[in-house]
């Protein structure tokens, strides 16, 4: 007990409001999005906007009272990211915010966007400067750069359904430099889990610690054994889609929970992903962030799995975006 409290004084998460030890994170949802700014994302996708402070920071609130500290937002570099909004949330409710750096789908940018024009070693520099001296209070939409206080913890990068391109390699690459260079965590998005294993494998033979790589939306490839593929490998999976499944048939991610807990009980993690202002209670929508927090934990039970609650909501957050030192 004395060499976990010392390893958990040691190690760090960084938040949008600085570094805190990993005993602060707390109950952690491990893929959300708490600030989608009104950018080329939401010119092409309106429901997506969230950006009213008052509003995050009421359902923030709810979360924090509930018992949640720690939410991880999942939009990377001049995506919708707003670093003083997130900020202001996270002052008003109380809840940690690990804002990421990197790179989204190619669907989020235009045509003619930068992230086609760098270099590996110009994106790399880019988001180890996120991490390392604060991100840009214009989120580099231009022309010039002002870099906050407020760093970036983790890095993001997303591939579709398609085989890589030679573009996205070149992101895996620079994602990975700088995740070497920093210490942070990795991220990623997958489409309805494809393409998971083939990250992994990436992952691995670009040298990346994949205790501190998490695959997200891996639950909606449904079937237990690719899961199962993927998690050998060594990487970390983010599933979310409890709420999502249609009420008359089959909860997939309840029951990957269900298969894949007692032989995987390190390597899973929960979140909402609720990129939609439909989802938000305090948008007048629903289920609402604390969904997560009112429902699992009777399921669980119900289960005979209710050892692994903190597993998945404490431990293994905690070990995933903390800090490689």
């Amino acid at each position: 007990m004395e060499k976990q409290l010392e390893y958990d004084r040691q190690k760090f998460f960084r938040t949008v409001l600085g570094d805190r030890p990993v005993s602060e994170m707390g109950l952690t949802y491990a893929h959300e999005h708490i600030v989608i700014e009104d950018s080329y994302v939401t010119a092409a996708h309106p429901e997506f906007l969230l950006n009213d402070v008052e509003k995050i920071a009421e359902e923030l609130s709810e979360f924090y009272s509930a018992g949640g500290r720690t939410v991880v937002d999942t939009m990377p570099a001049n995506c919708g990211r707003n670093v003083l909004k997130s900020v202001a949330i996270s002052q008003r409710s109380g809840v940690n915010i690990i804002l990421p750096t990197g790179i989204h789908l190619e669907i989020y940018y235009p045509k003619n966007h930068w992230r086609y024009a760098y270099t590996e070693d110009e994106l790399t520099q880019l988001f180890i400067e996120d991490i390392e001296k604060g991100i840009d209070r214009f989120d580099y939409s231009g022309p010039y750069i002002q870099r906050t206080p407020h760093k970036a913890g983790l890095l993001k990068l997303a591939t579709g359904d398609e085989t890589f391109t030679k573009h996205q390699e070149l992101i895996f690459r620079a994602v990975v430099n700088a995740h070497l260079e920093t210490g942070a965590p990795i991220l990623t998005h997958t489409n309805f889990g494809r393409q998971a294993l083939e990250q992994a494998k990436l992952f691995e033979r670009l040298g990346a610690n994949l205790e501190h790589v998490v695959l997200s939306h891996v639950d909606r490839a449904k079937h237990v054994d690719y899961n199962k593929a993927v998690l050998d490998t060594g990487v970390r999976v983010e599933y979310d889609s409890a709420f999502r499944w249609k009420n008359d048939g089959a909860n997939y991610t309840l029951e990957l929970l269900e298969q894949l807990l007692p032989d995987y009980p390190d390597q899973i993690t929960l979140g909402m992903d609720m990129a939609k202002s439909a989802y938000w209670k305090s948008y007048g929508g629903a289920p609402g962030l604390n969904y997560l927090i009112d429902t699992i934990p009777e399921f669980l039970r119900s289960k005979g799995l209710e050892d692994y609650y903190n597993k998945v909501f404490f431990d293994n957050p905690r070990q995933l975006y903390s800090f490689i030192q």
